[in-house]
């Protein structure tokens, strides 16, 4: 398994140009194909008895700002992947709001490169809800950038959060082009202090351990105990490890019409303060 084509999301939010340098790194390192999508967003107009055709006319001007964004966000990747070098590249806008589109294209991608919503932002909650939907709807693996520090490059140093689930198993697979090329990979399980260890468990990480091996992954795997919430045990390992991406599996469950998230997925994308791969 290896990733032919990856693709990052474009607008013209301050973090697109971190995002997009570090995709078009990736997509070097890893001699990919790099998609940029540029969805144009949709307009949310009033509807009321009273419109009269001045807001047809706001509509048609609302709508050539938002196409005019969306290209120069286009324009500005390409510009991007040609002073890079990169060999194979395509911008795409689509007149789709963020969320659908990026789920969309990100089907015919192998990983999906956004950002995490900056908390400053006027904009913020849509764009934590945008993310959220990528990461639980896409059939493929989310790489998620911390709005805060500067990332040139991720995958020297990986820690695995691992507890035995399917989003965990599914997560690792997706992320194998990346712990392949790594230089240290640690694998990690947390075990909640107070709850009881399964008594399986040495097992079953020996049993990760050997497949990850089996897949030209050298690593190292063991399990720990904390006092303290999991995204918080995860991040400061993280630190303590100098790990510049973290591996999971995206956990949810629907609750009506809402998708909600795990504590631990929930937790991460709030607070995370290295990029973040997550399958769902």
């Amino acid at each position: 398994m290896t990733y032919r084509s990856l693709l990052v999301l474009l607008d013209s939010d301050a973090l697109c140009l971190a995002r997009t340098r570090l995709a078009i790194k990736l997509a070097g390192d890893l001699d990919c194909h790099l998609a940029g999508v540029a969805p144009t967003g949709l307009i949310d107009l009033p509807m009321a008895a009273s419109a009269d055709s001045s807001l047809g006319a706001y509509a048609a001007l609302a709508w050539d700002t938002l196409r005019a964004q969306a290209e120069g966000a286009a324009a500005r990747f390409r510009d991007e992947c040609r002073a890079a070098g990169l060999k194979s590249f395509e911008a795409v806008v689509d007149d789709a709001d963020k969320g659908s589109s990026v789920v969309r294209h990100a089907h015919c991608s192998d990983l999906t490169v956004l950002s995490q919503a900056d908390p400053a932002a006027a904009d913020h909650r849509a764009v934590q809800n945008m993310v959220e939907q990528v990461v639980m709807h896409s059939a493929r693996p989310t790489l998620v950038l911390p709005y805060a520090g500067r990332f040139a490059d991720v995958g020297d140093s990986i820690l695995v959060a691992w507890d035995d689930s399917r989003e965990a198993a599914r997560a690792v697979s997706d992320a194998l082009p990346l712990l392949r090329r790594a230089k240290s990979v640690q694998v990690v399980n947390w075990n909640e202090g107070g709850k009881h260890a399964d008594a399986s468990l040495p097992s079953r990480l020996d049993a990760l351990h050997q497949w990850l091996m089996w897949q030209g992954v050298s690593c190292e795997v063991r399990s720990e105990t904390t006092e303290i919430e999991i995204a918080e045990a995860m991040l400061s390992r993280a630190c303590d490890l100098s790990a510049d991406l973290i591996v999971m599996g995206a956990y949810g469950h629907t609750r009506l019409a809402e998708r909600v998230l795990g504590g631990a997925t929930r937790g991460l994308l709030a607070s995370m303060t290295v990029p973040v791969l997550m399958s769902h």
